[in-house]
């Protein structure tokens, strides 16, 4: 079987599995689970000591639907590789120190339909926004299957044509992974966060990668929500001054629900 390796293991967060499970639980129940039927999390994707601790409060959130969502969408922003479209990876799991995650292999071949949609394994091999992902969710659903979506250069409607047809009904759980600004100040992070947060309480579809890196999968999952009247949540916007990092030069984290 062709399983993805995990890239930046070691790095954004622990190789070891005894101990990554450790810091995710403990990241987890730190978190605060409120009264909230998420359909989409908005997390963000830094190394764990910057940005861990925003990124489980919205995985907190799926602990009452642990045993309903046995299938995950997850979409993230390329940092590797620039191209056009939307990446789907060349195998058949995803894996972690944790275990691997099987894809949903009928899903992903129903999607070769669609002219955004390109296989494209180097989009995947070093991409960490969906990869760090992965042990949150190993933590906070039973069983579950993957299909994990690199978004390079595309339209928000190209994105949501693919959201709604992957959509399903409450065994589906939709993840965007998205940092907010990069290496501004301080206090210019949290103005700018605060402004991008308002942005996508109120639904804007023109979001830019100076708001956030991941808008284009966030763009297009805004115009779904706003296209089907859904609500959205913040639970958390902080910044790397407020968690492992100096104020000197910092990077937002914003975690939300929409529901």
């Amino acid at each position: 079987m062709n399983i993805r390796q995990p890239a930046v293991s070691g790095a954004f967060y622990p190789d070891q599995q005894e101990l990554l499970q450790t810091v995710v639980t403990n990241l987890m129940s730190e978190a605060t689970e409120r009264e909230l039927s998420p359909k989409v999390l908005i997390v963000p994707h830094a190394g764990y000591i910057y940005s861990g601790a925003i990124a489980a409060s919205g995985y907190k959130q799926l602990e009452p639907f642990r045993r309903q969502i046995r299938r995950v969408v997850l979409l993230g922003p390329s940092h590797q590789l620039a191209f056009e479209g939307i990446a789907l990876p060349d195998c058949e799991a995803y894996s972690t120190p944790i275990g691997d995650i099987p894809l949903d292999i009928d899903a992903i071949k129903s999607l070769e339909r669609f002219s955004q949609i390109q296989t494209l394994d180097a989009a995947h091999a070093r991409e960490h926004s969906l990869e760090v992902q992965c042990p949150f969710l190993q933590n906070a659903l039973d069983n579950f299957k993957l299909i994990p979506l690199v978004v390079g250069d595309a339209s928000p409607y190209s994105v949501a044509e693919i959201i709604d047809f992957l959509w399903g009904g409450e065994e589906t759980l939709i993840v965007i992974s998205s940092d907010l600004s990069h290496y501004l100040t301080y206090e210019e992070a949290k103005h700018r966060d605060s402004q991008t947060t308002k942005a996508i309480e109120q639904m804007s579809c023109a979001l830019t990668g100076g708001q956030a890196c991941g808008c284009y999968p966030l763009n297009g999952m805004l115009k779904v929500a706003q296209r089907r009247g859904m609500e959205v949540v913040t639970l958390d916007v902080r910044n790397s001054g407020d968690t492992a990092g100096d104020k000197t030069r910092v990077v937002g984290y914003g975690a939300y629900v929409i529901q």
